[in-house]
């Protein structure tokens, strides 16, 4: 008989699975419908919203309840103010569009001193002043020309044509001295030498006048061209600044809409909360669900050594009751049978 703790023990590990797997199945059926109880309280539900601007306005499927759209009215007296800055926006992009025949001229300067600027700089600094050298001795050349006429008249007239002093003799070096020349045909040629180097200069710097110059032509072209397109840009001013008007209007009139679906949104949230909240399982239930209390006595029994002591007599008497006949070691007769009583509690 000392199987027959054993056995309790099964059966009340038996009992206690069945227990257990029915909490689990009570506890799964209940995380299925607190997930299907969120997703429908988290549907969003947008509110209809009407004020001073406006009213928003939301369609739903009557079948799934779902939101298939959305819109909003603008109130009356801003749609007809919206309406005149329509139309005045479409007269600021006339405007707009006559700026780009009005500004030609601009663009045309500005290609002009492109080009001419082109002209001054394409020519280096000196090849600049080769070029005003010459053009100043041209331009010297006949008074030159009558000044030495006279000077050799004079000469002839007097009888000093052949006239020649001022001759030095050899440099200490060995060098050839200055050679006799005329006073005056001296001078005259000293005062041309003179004046030439004072050209020189001049043209070096008329060179680089000339380069910094076409530069300028060419920077104040590209300041007409700016200027050109920042009147142009500038002319779209007033349909930017009307159009501005009519897209603030608009935005009064969305303002219910968007108070509509924020409305919306935070019940959503806070109804799929409380839903997880009122119908999610807990630990507590799921441990209450899976106690069972005859399981437990089973199994405590099986556990009891009083238990296990107390059907230990009954091997003993059927083993002596061939030696006493009728009669078993305890005194009871009727073939060796023990009372189940007597078996199954207390002590002998």
């Amino acid at each position: 008989m000392p199987y027959i703790a054993a056995g309790a023990s099964l059966v009340g590990g038996l009992l206690q699975s069945r227990s257990a797997k029915k909490a689990a199945q009570i506890q799964a059926d209940a995380q299925v419908k607190a997930a299907q109880l969120a997703a429908e309280e988290a549907r969003f539900r947008p509110v209809g919203v009407t004020t001073r601007f406006g009213t928003s306005d939301f369609q739903t499927d009557p079948a799934t309840g779902r939101v298939i759209g959305a819109s909003y009215s603008l109130d009356p007296a801003l749609r007809g103010m919206q309406n005149r800055f329509m139309g005045l926006a479409e007269g600021g992009l006339f405007q707009a569009e006559q700026a780009q025949g009005q500004y030609a001229p601009l663009g045309q300067a500005t290609q002009g001193l492109f080009n001419l600027g082109q002209q001054y700089i394409a020519e280096s600094p000196e090849q600049a002043a080769e070029k005003y050298i010459l053009g100043r001795q041209n331009l010297l050349a006949p008074s030159r020309e009558r000044q030495l006429a006279g000077i050799r008249t004079n000469q002839f007239n007097t009888g000093r044509t052949g006239l020649s002093v001022g001759g030095t003799g050899l440099r200490p070096g060995g060098g050839e001295g200055l050679r006799a020349s005329n006073p005056e045909m001296e001078a005259y040629y000293n005062a041309i030498a003179q004046e030439d180097a004072r050209l020189a200069a001049e043209g070096m710097q008329a060179g680089q006048a000339q380069t910094l110059f076409g530069a300028d032509l060419i920077r104040t072209g590209g300041n007409l061209g700016n200027q050109m397109y920042g009147l142009q840009a500038a002319a779209l001013g007033p349909y930017e600044a009307y159009l501005q008007q009519a897209r603030q209007l608009e935005s009064l009139g969305q303002l219910p809409l968007q108070l509509g679906m924020d409305i919306g949104a935070k019940g959503q949230s806070n109804a799929a909360a409380q839903a997880m909240l009122s119908t999610g399982p807990s630990r507590e239930s799921y441990a209450a669900n899976a106690f069972n209390p005859f399981a437990e006595s089973l199994m405590a029994a099986g556990r009891n050594p009083a238990f296990q002591r107390g059907v230990q007599p009954y091997a003993s008497a059927l083993g002596q009751s061939a030696i006493y006949g009728n009669q078993n070691v305890y005194g009871f007769g009727g073939g060796g049978t023990v009372p189940t009583e007597f078996t199954l509690f207390g002590e002998y």
